[in-house]
């Protein structure tokens, strides 16, 4: 099983905008689809999507990218693009973390850590970080366990927790872990403090699946114990995180001649996708 997860970013129209400046930012990237609603692109030669789904859903911090860099020079140029017209949330700076380690919130309203580190310890230039605050705050643990067990390839590579001596509330929570999911790697941690955002359909993780047994399979899996249903593919989990299950070949069958607006009214009208009914819209 080789799902080929990837996030999805939810835009109002401006989704190649953001997808050009990304691609500028990081070597090995380029727009690989480009239509007026999916612009799929790839930076360090890692799969994201962005989607034209209008000004429903806003980004917010509690799904960040972590980029790793070992160079001075690359986190200060990052650090000036990414941050220039958005919103400094941590200083560049010095941590007890890292001696050079920044989070903001760019111009489209993303939200990404800038780190000096070794890539060998991550093995992936840009990390999806989860950021559980709120009515999620101290349950970073237990979602980094509930998703290694439901996808396969998957494996826990460290949870740092707090210690009684940084506090009473935050002993026990998770201060950072790193865990990886099809073979994908993952971060999360918990957020102390009052935070105004939670996790949305602005951004999603894409699973795609060779048959329907697999849809099958991570459709009742993650809407199980609290998980919920949406249209089109999308679910969200019991932690609020949304995913969209869909078959690999969508695109092909969304691009065949003549037929994608029959592909596209089958889907609108399901919630778990049938890959049968919609490879039928398409003949």
């Amino acid at each position: 099983m080789n799902n080929n997860i990837h996030p999805c970013i939810w835009y109002d129209g401006n989704a190649k905008a953001a997808a050009e400046f990304y691609c500028g930012l990081f070597p090995d990237s380029k727009i690989t689809t480009d239509t007026p609603m999916v612009v799929n692109f790839k930076l360090n030669g890692q799969k994201f999507m962005g989607l034209n789904g209008g000004p429903m859903f806003k980004t917010n911090p509690s799904v960040s990218f972590m980029v790793i860099s070992e160079s001075d020079e690359e986190i200060t140029i990052l650090w000036e693009k990414l941050s220039e017209g958005g919103m400094v949330m941590m200083p560049l700076n010095k941590y007890d973390w890292s001696e050079k380690y920044g989070f903001c919130q760019d111009k489209f309203g993303l939200s990404w850590q800038i780190m000096k580190g070794k890539y060998s310890d991550v093995n992936q230039k840009i990390t999806p970080t989860f950021l559980f605050v709120g009515n999620n705050y101290g349950r970073a643990e237990a979602a980094v366990n509930y998703y290694t067990k439901v996808f396969p390839s998957s494996s826990i590579t460290g949870i740092l927790l707090y210690q009684e001596n940084e506090g009473a509330d935050q002993a026990g929570k998770v201060k950072h872990s790193q865990f990886i999911v099809d073979g994908k790697v993952f971060m999360a941690m918990d957020g102390f403090g009052s935070h105004e955002f939670a996790f949305n359909e602005a951004i999603s993780f894409v699973v795609e699946c060779k048959d329907q047994q697999e849809i099958d399979y991570f459709w009742n899996t993650l809407t199980a114990d609290g998980g919920k249903e949406s249209r089109c593919g999308w679910l969200a989990d019991k932690f609020g995180v949304s995913w969209q299950i869909i078959p690999n070949n969508i695109g092909q069958l969304m691009s065949t001649p003549g037929k994608g607006q029959q592909v596209m009214q089958a889907i609108m009208q399901m919630n778990k996708l049938d890959m049968a009914a919609l490879e039928k819209a398409a003949q």
